[in-house]
């Protein structure tokens, strides 16, 4: 799901950011970070125990106290900012910018179409570490050198 997640933000941002004032590659490479940003806070929020924030910000409308859209929205800026626009100008296109491309995705998650069906909020709280860690042990038992010793006996 992150890279289709990815791979959607990109298109999202290389639309919205197509008037700003760098050239073609240097948009379509701040896109391809800023998607990949974007991923890494998801990422990192779950990981951190966040999946609520995480599931907020894609239910919610009010965004402005969201830790990981405010996370998303800043190296969105600083990812402008290197690629040759000002300081101000990266805010100013960050904070343009970045709730489209977090409403073009809540879109994903609450649409009912086919094409959609792997963009699911419960499928998020099946990729936070913890609980893929947990059902691992579960299904191997407290020792996970079990299952070494187990592969060692079909040989």
């Amino acid at each position: 799901m992150f890279e289709s997640l990815k791979r959607i933000a990109m298109q999202k941002l290389v639309e919205k950011m197509a008037s700003n004032k760098l050239g073609g590659a240097e948009t379509s490479a701040a896109a391809e970070e800023g998607a990949g940003a974007l991923m890494e806070s998801i990422q990192s929020k779950l990981a951190g125990g966040g999946l609520s924030e995480v599931m907020e910000m894609f239910k919610g409308n009010d965004l402005s106290n969201n830790g990981v859209f405010g996370e998303a929205k800043n190296k969105l800026a600083a990812i402008l900012q290197n690629k040759g626009m000002s300081n101000e100008e990266a805010q100013v296109e960050a904070e343009r910018t970045a709730p489209d491309l977090i409403a073009g995705l809540k879109e994903r998650f609450e649409s009912k179409a086919e094409e959609d069906q792997e963009f699911n909020l419960e499928n998020l709280a099946g990729m936070v570490p913890g609980d893929i860690l947990n059902k691992a042990q579960s299904l191997l038992g407290d020792n996970a050198g079990d299952l070494l010793n187990k592969a060692k006996n079909l040989f």
